[in-house]
């Protein structure tokens, strides 16, 4: 699908309320190398500094990884690639990845996970293994994942014991480094479950900043396909019951409802512990970009 830059265009006028306006401010948003050849300039999308992770799926070489990260740079962004422990081989490969990244594309910033792949592919397997390598001395900001509905591959019980205990494991390796670090959490559907569930971390003693995940404006049945592979547990019945909805079936679904919920909460509670927000675009990053236009984010190039 073509792109076209937009920057010339009029502003859409900012909708929904204050509140998610500011809880929007600081987003970031998730890309791959091939969805982003799909831009022309992102900055035609996206405000200045935005972070951008970028997803490293298994089998992507690490020399379109690094050159997504170099061109993200250079448009004024802070590229954040996966560090997805079953993919790596080895400690010499982990440095290797690091050396090209700061060396290459000046990468400053990291999401340290386990990763998708239950086959475990070399000498790692979690993200604390990678944390503890060495290899991140330097970064200035470390992020590793969050499950607000929890995580069957890594409490098949259907608990969260597991989950709480490697969450307190990072809160205590962040107290001991210089890195800043955050939770960055899977996608869900339903504010409830979320703010039970960053409440629970901070009575656990995990304080941890929380970048919410959430998934951007998409089709419902790409949503419900998505929910489905990624095992988003109990909010999954919001996407199900809206799809029951004959008259909202056919229209996209957007994330509104759920975000300003969160963000009049975190109004309401200065303390609450989302920090920020962390889009899924898996309906298309134009499409994510252009409904966070409409709620006061302004890119690069309508700035200017």
């Amino acid at each position: 699908m073509a792109l076209f830059p937009f920057g010339r265009k009029a502003a859409s006028a900012p909708t929904g309320s204050a509140a998610l306006t500011a809880f929007l401010n600081g987003y970031s948003i998730e890309v791959m190398p091939r969805t982003a050849e799909k831009i022309p300039d992102f900055r035609t999308l996206l405000p200045a500094g935005t972070r951008v992770y970028i997803a490293h799926i298994e089998g992507t070489p690490i020399e379109e990884m690094v050159a997504t990260a170099a061109r993200l740079r250079a448009e004024g962004y802070e590229p954040m690639p996966h560090f997805p422990a079953r993919i790596i081989a080895d400690k010499a490969m982990l440095a290797d990845w690091v050396a090209r990244y700061q060396g290459e594309a000046g990468v400053k910033q990291g999401l340290i996970l386990a990763g998708n792949p239950q086959k475990q592919l070399g000498e790692y397997d979690s993200s604390m293994q990678l944390l503890e390598s060495g290899c991140f001395d330097g970064f200035e900001r470390l992020h590793v994942a969050g499950h607000p509905e929890g995580n069957k591959d890594i409490d098949p019980d259907g608990s969260d014991r597991m989950v709480m205990e490697a969450a307190r494991w990072k809160t205590a390796f962040a107290q001991r480094t210089d890195a800043k670090m955050a939770m960055a959490t899977q996608f869900c559907f339903d504010a409830g479950p979320v703010i039970d569930w960053v409440n629970s971390l901070q009575k656990a003693g995990v304080d941890l900043p929380v970048h919410i995940g959430i998934a951007g404006p998409a089709k419902l049945q790409t949503l419900i396909k998505f929910a489905i592979a990624c095992g988003v547990g109990p909010s999954l019945k919001v996407l199900q019951k809206r799809a029951m909805d004959v008259s909202k079936l056919l229209l996209p679904y957007e994330p509104d409802e759920l975000l300003i919920q969160l963000a009049e909460h975190k109004a309401a509670n200065p303390g609450f512990g989302i920090e920020s927000v962390h889009f899924f675009p898996l309906g298309g990053i134009k499409t994510n970009a252009e409904w966070t236009h409409r709620h006061g984010q302004t890119p690069v190039s309508a700035a200017a």
